[in-house]
């Protein structure tokens, strides 16, 4: 008879995101009280638990995990919704990664669960809580039975599947889980990307419910054929069935029902400079497929100059046929600040906002930061300072040192320099070196005791005030 932990047994990552999964949404949605039991339960049926814990160590599956082609054979008939992003096919979609997502139901749950930035369905942290946030959607409250089951049931409209996995999720929270080696978990077969499938049972046999070592794949009585399926795409709705014949009713056109962020959300560039990123979003309809031939509207607000390509502070843009739009490039003008990129589409759907920064071309820095204080009629220290043109240093770019009056206006007493023939001077034309520096002439105290400012120009107008101190 085999050891108990074959049948508990379950892939140490993938074990790990379950429970962090279940740890955020204790935090974000705590009236869902969602276990990770149940996540294991789904996983366990979808995929078994990402192939036995086929993954790398961040979560993410070696193998792309795969459901059948949604092309009405069969199974619903799912028309592309992710342009092949997610499942590598461009006419029709299919499910994808350990906790099997429908594209169009991940563009609208899809989380990142192990903030790295970014929303993969193929990792099983960013899985797992988006399988999460997908059960305790409508506010359900998973510790009333009526609302466990009709969240399993949203995951997949099949009695088998709800008896299915409520006998692994009873068999988890009985007896919990021990977590094994990535790789060495239980494999449910080749249902996953729809080769070898297995029958669907008609009812919970014995086959359907946790047993030793957990080789056995679980179906449904629907016709689905996936096996456990796939999540419908919405929390409440049926699944997607197969397309009818002529005499069916005309659909409406799709609307956008929310913008969605599809790139950065804030971005850097030089005055006078382009951006390189730029704003992108996603209009989806309430299920989360892309919405095509609609208008977005990009439009730039602040006072840093930045400007569209062409010269406009508005840029309209159609969406493409997944629908995805993208603004202009976006010129960084010549005051540095910051602004905002506002995308619009109307109808009442919420503007996506982008952050953006102008930052100057030119900087300008003293080397060192000790006071600079002599004793009358004595010398300064050396005084040295750096320009910077974009992050670099700017070579030979000249410097204009002058000594000044609080207005701003060139000063005739206190500390100077000397000219080549000895005579004080209180404003020189300067120089910086290779390494973008440019280091003063020695400068004279004088007699004269108190403050003084040093003004340090650049050609690009940069400047730097520095204090004189004689005592």
């Amino acid at each position: 008879m085999e050891d108990e932990a074959d049948e508990s047994g379950i892939p140490a990552t993938v074990l790990d995101a379950y429970k962090q999964a279940e740890s955020r949404l204790a935090r974000s949605n705590p009236g869902c009280n969602l276990e990770w039991e149940l996540l294991a339960a789904i996983g366990r049926v979808e995929s078994g638990h990402a192939r036995g814990g086929d993954v790398t160590a961040d979560g993410t599956t070696r193998n792309p995990i795969l459901g059948p082609v949604l092309n009405g054979n069969g199974f619903a008939n799912i028309t592309d919704t992710d342009g092949g992003e997610y499942d590598g096919d461009t006419s029709h979609d299919r499910a994808v990664g350990p906790m099997q997502f429908i594209p169009s139901t991940w563009a609208t749950w899809g989380s990142d669960g192990n903030d790295d930035g970014e929303r993969n369905p193929d990792n099983v942290y960013d899985a797992a809580l988006s399988a999460g946030r997908y059960l305790c959607a409508g506010g359900r409250d998973l510790s009333s039975q009526a609302d466990l089951e009709a969240a399993i049931l949203g995951y997949n409209q099949s009695q088998s599947y709800l008896r299915t996995v409520l006998t692994w999720y009873d068999f988890y929270k009985e007896g919990g889980a021990d977590p094994v080696p990535d790789g060495s978990g239980a494999d449910p077969g080749d249902r996953s990307d729809g080769i070898n499938t297995p029958s669907p049972s008609p009812s919970p046999s014995e086959s359907d419910k946790p047993g030793k070592g957990g080789g056995k794949d679980e179906g449904n009585d629907d016709g689905e054929g996936n096996g456990g399926g796939s999540p419908s795409p919405g929390p409440s709705d049926p699944p997607p069935s197969g397309g009818g014949g002529d005499d069916d009713p005309e659909e409406p056109a799709p609307t956008i029902s929310d913008l969605r962020v599809a790139s950065a959300q804030s971005s850097t560039a030089y005055t006078g400079a382009d951006f390189a990123e730029r704003p992108k979003v996603r209009g989806v309809t309430s299920r989360g497929a892309g919405v095509s031939g609609k208008t977005v509207t990009f439009t730039i607000s602040g006072q840093t100059g930045a400007v569209f390509a062409g010269g406009g502070k508005t840029a309209s843009v159609t969406t493409n046929s997944s629908g995805y739009a993208t603004a202009p490039v976006v010129k960084a003008g010549q005051l540095a600040g910051d602004f905002t990129i506002r995308a619009t589409t109307g109808g009442g759907v919420s503007p996506v906002d982008f952050a953006a920064e102008v930052e100057a071309s030119y900087g300008l820095a003293r080397v060192g930061d000790e006071a600079l204080k002599a004793a009358a009629g004595g010398e300064f220290g050396a005084v040295e300072a750096k320009v910077t043109y974009r992050g670099g240093p700017a070579a030979e770019a000249p410097v204009t040192a002058a000594m000044v009056t609080e207005a701003g206006e060139q000063n005739d007493k206190g500390p100077y320099f000397k000219d080549a023939e000895g005579n004080p001077v209180r404003k020189l034309n300067l120089t910086t070196d290779a390494d973008g520096t440019v280091k003063l002439p020695t400068i004279q105290a004088g007699d004269e005791t108190g403050k003084f400012l040093l003004l340090l120009t650049t050609s690009e107008g940069v400047t730097l005030t520095l204090e004189l101190t004689v005592e």
